[in-house]
């Protein structure tokens, strides 16, 4: 009852933005992550951590942590460079390199295909304004399932398309201030939904021993107090932040409560006849999820404090919905985000309660600064306690009734984090390089590396430090 199944898929993630460099590499086009103009003191994505060329180095690495997956993504600028025209080919045989390369360890792809990337020729077109994405998209899929079909079992649709709609602006997804055109945001959100649930209708036409889930960041909503109006606020936000893109993808309805503030707030997007019925019937096999931590609310009907935007964990707020509150009860990583395992494990119960589907983690981590001591050695005990913690939790969710196949925590080797560049680190893998000074770009165990290959050994029995 308390153990994690046999063939648990251990492993960990990464995105190919953040981590493959060769911006400009083998026919590769610009995605709107190449153009974007990136935080004031960090890195570009130009060289990341050399990913690209580095493969066979890094996947070798994950085989001797044990991995029985590596969930990466596709830059669909890779594959098709300007989104919609032809097939570059240097870019199919590269992830078919990569795909082979983890295959012959039997680490299984989970492969997301797309995350934050879109082609930049796409959105000087509209991007996801533009219906005609849609239609890019689907054809995008087709491309990768009839390349990769065969030896590639998992798909993710796209990632975090929740945060691509609540914080377009800081994860380089969005040039404008979200609050000036969040009626925008949702008519893409809808083309974005439509798109998911064709592309999994396809997947499974296609390849139907496949199988396809969507992706989004999911975190549980507490209310701030036993106030009745703090639950309300609570249910607001975890309809709009969670529910709308999960209610989607299984049900392919709106949630109610996220549409009546759409609906409140003349945020509905144009419907267009035919649209309800290619959002019906897609049939996940499966939901992954990102978690990091939970939010947190109060009463939405107070003056809400001045609050600004620019980061996915945080809960700013809506006028009438619910006020971003924080948690007294939890600490903070350095980067000011919340610490919550027991909130991993009500987040695992409350989303298997509503859709009683088999489920993933695609990401889970603690981003820190990183050094190397006097030995050069990595000791990240820090990062070890962290992910102890929420794999503890996990399992107690699993002990719950939780049907969990997998664990990927950010990241398997250290990339740049879309907000404070490269001294932000997250991998089990150290890259030897700072913010501009790329250094030799080597990899070093950390000595998280050494616990997690403990870890998968021992199927997640084994949480000891020493």
């Amino acid at each position: 009852m308390n153990k994690y199944k046999e063939g648990f898929l251990w492993g960990a993630s990464t995105s190919a933005y953040q981590v493959e460099g060769a911006s400009a590499e083998d026919g590769k086009g610009q995605s709107v992550q190449d153009v974007k103009k990136v935080f004031e003191g960090t890195s570009d994505f130009t060289v990341a951590s050399d990913h690209y060329h580095r493969y066979k180095e890094d996947i070798a690495l994950m085989a001797e942590m044990g991995f029985k997956t590596y969930r990466f993504s596709i830059a669909w600028t890779r594959i098709i460079p300007d989104g919609d025209g032809e097939v570059n080919e240097l870019g199919i045989k590269h992830y078919s390199d990569v795909i082979d390369e983890c295959l012959k360890y039997g680490i299984e792809p989970l492969i997301t295909m797309y995350h934050f990337d879109l082609p930049y020729e796409l959105e000087k077109k509209g991007g996801w304004s533009n219906r005609a994405t849609i239609d890019a998209f689907v054809n995008y899929a087709k491309v990768l399932f009839e390349n990769y079909g065969s030896r590639v079992k998992y798909w993710l649709t796209i990632n975090e398309q929740n945060m691509m709609i609540l914080h377009g602006a800081a994860i380089g997804t969005l040039e404008m201030d979200e609050s000036s055109i969040q009626k925008i945001l949702y008519q893409q959100n809808h083309h974005m939904l439509i798109a998911q649930a064709l592309t999994m209708k396809l997947l499974h036409s296609m390849v139907p021993e496949a199988k396809i889930g969507p992706a989004p960041n999911i975190a549980y909503v507490y209310p701030k107090s036993c106030n009745p109006k703090d639950i309300i606020a609570s249910q607001n936000f975890n309809a709009i932040r969670n529910w709308l893109y999960l209610d989607m993808a299984v049900y392919g309805r709106y949630n109610v409560v996220a549409w009546n503030f759409m609906q409140k707030k003349g945020l509905t997007p144009e419907i267009l006849e035919g649209d309800m019925e290619a959002l019906k019937g897609a049939n996940p096999d499966f939901i992954a999820f990102n978690y990091y931590s939970t939010a947190t609310v109060s009463d939405g009907e107070k003056d809400l404090e001045e609050q600004k935007g620019g980061d996915q964990q945080i809960a700013v707020g809506e006028p009438g919905f619910y006020n971003g509150d924080s948690n007294g009860y939890l600490q903070r990583t350095e980067f000011g985000w919340e610490i919550d395992p027991d909130g991993f494990r009500i987040t695992l119960r409350e989303v298997y309660d509503r859709y009683q589907l088999p489920m993933i983690i695609t990401e889970n981590g603690l981003g820190a600064y990183d050094k190397e001591n006097e030995n050069g050695d990595i000791i990240d005990d820090y990062r070890i306690e962290y992910l102890a913690k929420h794999i503890e939790q996990a399992r107690l969710a699993v002990e719950d009734g939780v049907d969990l196949f997998g664990f990927c925590p950010w990241s398997a080797i250290d990339l740049i984090s879309t907000h404070q560049g490269f001294v932000k680190r997250y991998g089990f893998i150290y890259v030897n390089r700072d913010e501009f000074d790329l250094k030799d770009l080597s990899r070093k165990k950390k000595k998280s590396f050494h616990w997690y290959k403990k870890v998968i050994a021992s199927n997640g029995d084994d949480l000891s430090n020493n």
